[in-house]
């Protein structure tokens, strides 16, 4: 499913993202606040779905090729965190909604997690 579609589907903020990224296409997804769990776990193509805001999450969603991060909980990151989203090519999008809302709300859309 194009990026797009979740965006205007969840009522997501978009804090930051490149030009592609409305067309970036998500079959999987990910909700961890453990980075270390994102890392081993999440499926490479995904977004992440966390309500952690700091500079690490944008390097371990570059690492683990993550192109989309969602912060939930009306949480967001600071400048710093959204330049180095922007350097890396990372989306970051943002909700008021809890993770297990945002969660359930993608996978009624057809999202799977990273063993489906």
């Amino acid at each position: 499913m194009k990026l797009e579609r979740i965006v205007t589907e969840l009522g997501l903020r978009t804090i930051a993202a490149p030009a592609e990224a409305a067309a970036l296409e998500i079959s999987r997804g990910y909700a961890s606040d453990l980075l270390s769990d994102v890392l081993a776990h999440a499926p490479e193509g995904g977004l992440l779905v966390t309500l952690q805001v700091h500079l690490n999450v944008v390097a371990v969603a570059s690492h683990a090729g993550l192109p989309v991060v969602i912060f939930t909980s009306g949480r967001a990151p600071e400048d710093e965190v959204v330049a180095r989203a922007a350097e890396e090519g990372l989306a970051l999008l943002a909700t008021d909604d809890d993770t297990f809302e945002v969660v359930g709300r993608l996978y009624a859309l057809g999202l799977k997690g990273c063993h489906a």
